[in-house]
């Protein structure tokens, strides 16, 4: 289910990562730590962010190499199952996607047409396969008429 940001919501992921979320001012701040492997990361939503007069919501990763940054999230999936929560930004047809893992694991995919995720993932060189299977959460299904009667 697709969620919109608001401070309930946000505990889910909190849940999902099994850590507490922390507000800082306007920030809710998650530390995800991963023992087994000593990975671990930050991350840091940003709700309403004034940018210019206009209200966007933004997240941001901090690991030990890596810094990463979603402008203009519309929305994020939390994913009980595959223990990962997937922000994500659509605009334009072009879709970019941020994935959070449990185990302190990140990906990135930006600017991936919106045509890729409702097509046959299949038919994808390999190279854009997994892109196309990542995203495809954030993609809404119109089910107006649809029907598992044969007609």
């Amino acid at each position: 289910m697709i969620n919109e940001f608001s401070a309930e919501n946000i505990e889910q992921i909190g849940k999902v990562f099994e850590t507490n979320v922390k507000q800082i001012g306007a920030v809710s701040r998650l530390e995800v730590k991963n023992e087994k492997s000593g990975r671990k990361l930050a991350l840091e939503i940003h709700i309403g962010l004034d940018v210019d007069g206009e209200a966007m919501n933004m997240v941001s990763v901090y690991a030990q190499n890596t810094f990463l940054q979603l402008h203009n999230c519309t929305g994020f999936i939390v994913s009980d199952l595959l223990h990962q929560v997937t922000f994500f930004g659509k605009s334009n047809g072009k879709v970019s996607g941020l994935i959070v893992e449990k185990e302190a694991g990140c990906s990135l995919y930006a600017n991936v047409n919106e045509s890729l995720l409702t097509g046959d993932f299949t038919k994808l060189p390999t190279e854009v396969m997994m892109c196309s299977v990542a995203l495809s959460l954030t993609d809404t299904i119109d089910l107006d008429g649809f029907s598992f009667d044969d007609d």
